[in-house]
């Protein structure tokens, strides 16, 4: 495989401090405000708007990032296409350290078809594309030792980042003191435990929704999911259950805390992007040094705002609106 390094490396030469470097799928999200149904064979369904935007769960946490004033890198692959391009130059037009996303010159830019119906979930046709080219052992060891917390995103979507690579270079971050954040995106009903499980071992923070947790666990109770992580030796597993709201489970001195969250009321527009949004939102509670419950309420507030539009950034909330909507809305928590 070829590589066209001209936007950037891995190298961290001159690279400055981040809060954090997000890592993983960068995707060109092709999307559709909600249709009254799934059309049939050869049916035309008409729609209000069609458009392209910037997606993947590393792209959007750090678009959501920055847009709560944290210092953010990306580090990813995209193909040497116009996608590419559009990506690249969204990403860098937020503020974002793009230094760090290399070009693929025989693989397209990851692209995903999200089709929304009213009242029911999205609908995925998604191709792996550049991601795929993607290895743990591209991240050099400097620029992560950079960041206060290393985020990977898309985990398992990403055929070229192997669970060894990746425990490894959560293991060498957590002893340059940045903290680790994972989340994962399941493409099939494999079995991917075994590929998640050495990886927890150096996670500090684990954040599936309830699907994947079940999938990976084989289990149905999210707090029973937790566990799961937990004894694998996640620090924190939390775990998201859309209108249902989020179990929490950590271990804090010794003791195992576990709690159950709500959601915040506001209009459902669409769920594109919900989960980075509230990935975005618990890492920046990470970062002003809350514990768990706050960093809960910060994801559970930016998921809320973020649920309310068909894209996955275009409505989520800046530092001061969130700090405003958090002084102003109370998030029902109750120990499980």
């Amino acid at each position: 495989m070829t590589h066209d390094s001209s936007s950037g490396g891995a190298s961290a030469s001159n690279a400055g401090a981040l809060d954090c470097l997000c890592a993983g799928i960068l995707v060109a999200d092709h999307l559709c405000a909600p249709i009254d149904h799934m059309p049939a064979a050869g049916e035309l369904v008409l729609t209000d708007e069609l458009p392209l935007a910037i997606g993947g769960c590393a792209a959007n946490t750090a678009i959501d990032l920055a847009g709560l004033d944290v210092r953010v890198g990306i580090l990813g692959c995209v193909g040497s296409d116009p996608f590419g391009a559009f990506v690249v130059d969204t990403l860098a037009g937020k503020g974002i350290d793009t230094r760090h996303v290399r070009r693929v010159a025989d693989l397209g830019t990851s692209g995903t078809l999200i089709i929304n119906v009213r009242g029911q979930d999205r609908r995925f046709i998604h191709m792996i594309g550049a991601n795929a080219a993607l290895r743990a052992e591209d991240i050099a060891a400097d620029l992560v030792a950079r960041a206060k917390v290393l985020y990977v995103g898309g985990y398992l979507l990403m055929p070229g980042l192997r669970p060894e690579g990746l425990a490894t270079l959560f293991r060498q971050a957590r002893r340059s003191g940045v903290r680790t954040v994972l989340d994962v995106v399941m493409p099939d009903e494999k079995d991917y435990w075994t590929d998640v499980a050495p990886v927890l071992a150096e996670t500090d923070v684990f954040l599936p929704n309830d699907d994947e947790a079940q999938a990976l666990t084989g289990l149905k109770d999210p707090l029973a999911q937790a566990e799961r992580f937990l004894a694998a030796g996640a620090g924190a597993a939390v775990i998201t259950c859309g209108e249902q709201g989020t179990v929490l489970a950590t271990r804090q001195a010794g003791e195992t805390l576990r709690v159950k969250a709500g959601v915040f009321d506001v209009p459902f527009v669409g769920g594109t992007g919900a989960g980075d949004a509230f990935t975005a939102g618990y890492i920046t509670g990470m970062l002003q040094g809350l514990d768990p419950l706050g960093c809960l309420r910060w994801g559970s507030a930016l998921g809320a705002s973020c649920v309310r539009g068909i894209g996955a950034t275009d409505t989520v909330f800046s530092r001061q609106e969130a700090q405003r909507f958090l002084a102003e809305h109370e998030l029902r928590i109750s120990q499980a």
